[in-house]
């Protein structure tokens, strides 16, 4: 019996995708629940597994081809799947250096065996070799975590440098120019950047898109953070973050301004009475944002371990479309990076989007005194369409009394 591959449901607003990867040939055998082909969207990449067991007897869509929900990828015919030739086993190490062979290849070498289609995705877009790699997992395999490493730190995990000697110092050589183009390279865009590209360039020829700025004092919000960090961490198991609090205030202001948490459909305006605060995360692949659902009902520990699960799952490739759909507003926090001031562009259909930024000490007038204060710029860009500038105005400034006397949150005043 033959069994199609079915391009299934991917998640709100995603109708197409675009074949990633094949991991199996027409004629290969499989097994019921086997990765078979990765499909990349503008939000995540989804692995496609077998329903069966049987011969992956044809392949009907290629890589890099654009794909809709439903669609048939290929068939399956049912069976039992071929046993796969057993690899032929090798002398014992011993045995070798008897026979006068060479000595065992080092580790790194037993990293050639198959990896996880994770790992060979995320090696094949960046282009490290995992054969080059120390890896941590059993027999030596490496794992995404392995190669996250190298990306994030620019050395191999588990390797150990071996010492080079000090070069002598060498006469001076005039450089010569390089030849024209070796400056540069050219490489396509990934279908998630470009989906990026898409969805923003349309946010600023749709939206009204405008910003208004305010900046808020962090000081009473460092003084609780520093007073409850530890008894914190230790009774969840999680850093108490500064995030926690601006989610928490957001869902305040939003509840308090409708229009903020709304979207335009055609010529109707869909206000939401939930809150579902998507939080911007750096990924390999590109910005993403998951969901923090029905925020305003969750504790403080609930956003800051929700977060923190999203950071790790963004950084192993493991957002799901669920983790990614449904979001009402969104925080980004370019602070983290450095970013002083910025005026982000809204994540639509969302009508708004709030900035933070990084907190920097500066000279206030607080009473008749001039005090160093820890402040931070908060930027709310928003669709004028739907958002007047009162509204946008008293949502900012409701952020900003949340934060600097945190005990409105808790009294919800």
């Amino acid at each position: 019996m033959s069994i199609e591959i079915i391009v299934p449901t991917l998640g709100e607003s995603v109708t197409e995708a675009i074949v990633a990867k094949w991991f199996k040939s027409a004629g290969d055998g499989v097994t019921q629940d086997e990765v078979i082909v990765e499909l990349e969207t503008d939000k995540v990449n989804l692995e496609v597994t077998a329903e069966t067991s049987g011969v992956l007897s044809e392949i009907l869509v290629g890589v890099d081809e654009n794909v809709d929900v439903g669609a048939v990828l290929g068939r399956i015919e049912e069976g039992e799947a071929p046993a796969a030739a057993e690899p032929k086993a090798e002398a014992a190490p011993e045995a070798k250096a008897a026979n006068g062979a060479a000595d065992p290849a080092p580790v790194a070498a037993t990293t050639a065996a198959p990896q996880s289609p994770a790992v060979r995705k995320l090696a094949a877009d960046t282009g490290i070799d995992p054969a080059k790699i120390n890896g941590t997992g059993k027999k030596g395999r490496v794992t995404k975590g392995d190669l996250l490493a190298v990306i994030e730190g620019g050395v191999p995990a588990a390797a150990t440098p071996s010492p080079q000697p000090t070069p002598a110092p060498a006469a001076a050589v005039p450089m010569e120019a390089p030849a024209a183009g070796e400056r540069e390279r050219r490489e396509p865009m990934s279908r998630m950047r470009k989906r990026i590209a898409e969805r923003l360039k349309a946010a600023q020829n749709t939206a009204a898109m405008l910003t208004t700025f305010n900046e808020v004092d962090m000081t009473n919000v460092m003084a609780v953070r520093a007073q409850y960090k530890e008894s914190f961490e230790k009774k969840y198991g999680i850093k108490l973050g500064f995030m926690s609090f601006f989610v928490k205030a957001a869902a305040v202001a939003l509840r308090e301004q409708p229009a903020v948490n709304a979207e335009i459909d055609g010529t109707d305006i869909i206000y939401k009475d939930y809150f579902n605060i998507g939080v911007a995360v750096g990924a390999p692949s590109g910005l993403v944002v998951p969901v923090l659902r029905d925020a305003d009902a969750m504790s403080f520990a609930q956003v800051e371990g929700t977060i923190s699960e999203f950071g790790v799952k963004a950084r192993e490739g493991k957002l799901s479309l669920a983790d990614m759909t449904g979001g009402t507003f969104t925080i980004s926090n370019g602070g983290i990076f450095g970013s002083l001031l910025s005026t982000p562009i809204l994540n639509a259909p969302q009508s708004a989007i709030l900035g933070m930024h990084a907190i920097q000490k500066r000279p206030m007038v607080v009473g008749d005194a001039i005090e160093a204060r820890p402040m931070m710029y908060l930027a709310l860009s928003y669709d004028h369409r739907i958002i007047d500038g009162r509204e946008a105005v008293t949502f900012l400034v409701r952020i900003k009394q949340c934060i600097e006397d945190p005990q409105r949150i808790l009294l919800d005043i």
